[in-house]
């Protein structure tokens, strides 16, 4: 079903808050999210090893391991619900088969805990985007799309309550254009190649889902604007860049709502903060808890408008106290009863605004997940007319803002990066509003070898 967003699914700033989402999603077993509390959802994964046929009992095994000790330690702090997100190795795509075995075996072991203890819990599965394994990519069609396909739909028959997926369409070009700093090549790969890859991929998720038990949930421009942030941060890109292409992905990641995607948003999609603000749709995030998986400067505020706190992903390793993934749970779970507790005391809107201002001076990536930045830009982002023009104003809007923010000093950026301010105001002023015209302009600029232009319906 598709859907368009012309105004801000909120009335009033106060009520974009973590936990509570105007359209909050309901599981099965009747935990809401995005209902009011703030849920933890842990992410694991196996240590370094061979995924293939002879491996994998072991890794049934560590898995086993994984999930019995997380759901333990969770019933012990009297958790009252979590959400666990299976992210599928690339293997485990290629071969559906291991990916919806897997899938089975971790929602077998929440459903007996469910069952013995009352421990309430939901399984996202989230199959790898194997597309991009053949190069270029097929985006549409072919035994590797098969199999995507299949794995959802076999994760969906097997009781994940949640599908999710960080899709790759327009990596082909972004990942070039990131490293040059580029940013007209940037919106060009979000706002056409990245939203029409989006719209293809999350309708057939939409129905496999629907026909299949599951709820389609979100995607995340983490192949995008969270490596702009990991090339930001070791000093490869300016900072500003990253975080103008954070919220141009924003476009990117609501296509899949427009599609009929319902949440929880992806944890490491961090411009679900966009999303929110404009779909009402709960969503995940990641922050402090997730230093395991990789460094931030958004390690509060993240949490701020969050349904979800995640800890990206750990691996099985085994600590003083326990293995990773215990630690990482019971460290989710503390953050969310603190926040729970400060919401049901009446300081929800004060504890949110003290995690935003504890971060938002320290980095402009911080400081566009503002929420009243969000709510300011999201107003703005609603009346642009297709996703393209979403994405471009998107870009636009957080140059504004930053450039607004440093003169006011609400925000401290190195002072080699203010040129990049002008430099992306001039870029984005030289893309024109006419999709075709923008493509048949940049054709000649691009790498016609590295994609294939009729997998994004263009000529």
């Amino acid at each position: 079903m598709a859907r368009t967003f012309d105004k801000l699914a909120y009335n009033s700033l106060n009520d974009f808050v973590y936990g509570s989402a105007p359209n909050p999603v309901k599981c099965k077993n009747g935990m809401v999210i995005g209902g009011g509390e703030i849920y933890p959802e842990l992410n694991f994964t196996l240590p370094p090893m061979e995924v293939n046929a002879g491996t994998m009992p072991e890794i049934k095994e560590i898995y086993s391991e994984m999930i019995n000790g997380v759901l333990k330690r969770a019933k012990e702090l009297y958790a009252p619900g979590l959400v666990v997100e299976f992210e599928m190795l690339p293997e485990m795509t290629l071969v559906p088969e291991w990916g919806i075995e897997i899938s089975n075996l971790l929602r077998n072991a929440m459903s007996e805990y469910e069952a013995k203890y009352g421990l309430k819990s939901a399984l996202r599965s989230t199959p790898g985007d194997v597309r991009e394994f053949k190069r270029p990519p097929l985006m549409r069609s072919g035994e590797i799309f098969d199999n995507l396909l299949k794995t959802i739909e076999g994760s969906a028959k097997g009781g994940a309550d949640f599908i999710a997926i960080e899709s790759t369409g327009g990596k082909e070009i972004h990942d070039d254009a990131l490293v040059n700093a580029d940013l007209t090549k940037v919106i060009f790969a979000l706002g056409i190649m990245g939203t029409r890859d989006m719209k293809f991929l999350w309708e057939h998720i939409v129905r496999i889902s629907k026909e299949n038990g599951a709820q389609a949930a979100g995607d995340t421009a983490c192949g995008f604007a969270n490596t702009a942030m990991v090339l930001a941060h070791k000093g490869f890109i300016p900072n500003v860049f990253a975080a103008v292409v954070r919220v141009a992905s924003a476009a990117r990641t609501l296509a899949a709502y427009e599609a009929g995607a319902v949440g929880p948003n992806k944890d490491c999609g961090y411009e679900g903060v966009y999303a929110k603000a404009i779909a009402g749709i709960p969503i995940a995030m990641e922050g402090k808890s997730a230093a395991c998986a990789h460094l931030s400067a958004v390690g509060n505020i993240a949490a701020a408008v969050a349904d979800l706190w995640s800890n990206e992903s750990v691996t099985n390793v085994r600590l003083l106290s326990d293995i990773a993934p215990v630690v990482s749970i019971e460290q989710l779970i503390y953050d969310c009863r603190l926040m729970n507790v400060a919401k049901q005391k009446g300081y929800g809107i004060t504890f949110r605004d003290l995690l935003a201002d504890s971060d938002s001076k320290w980095d402009p990536q911080a400081y566009i997940l503002r929420p009243d930045v969000v709510f300011d830009i999201s107003k703005e982002l609603v009346k642009a007319k297709t996703p393209f023009l979403r994405t471009k104003a998107g870009a636009k809007l957080a140059i504004d803002a930053i450039r607004k923010a440093v003169d006011n000093k609400e925000v401290f950026i190195a002072e080699r990066e203010k040129n990049w301010l002008d430099i992306m105001d001039d870029q984005v002023a030289a893309i024109p509003d006419d999709e075709e015209k923008f493509w048949h302009e940049l054709k000649g600029e691009l790498e016609l070898d590295k994609f294939i232009p009729s997998e994004y319906d263009l000529d």
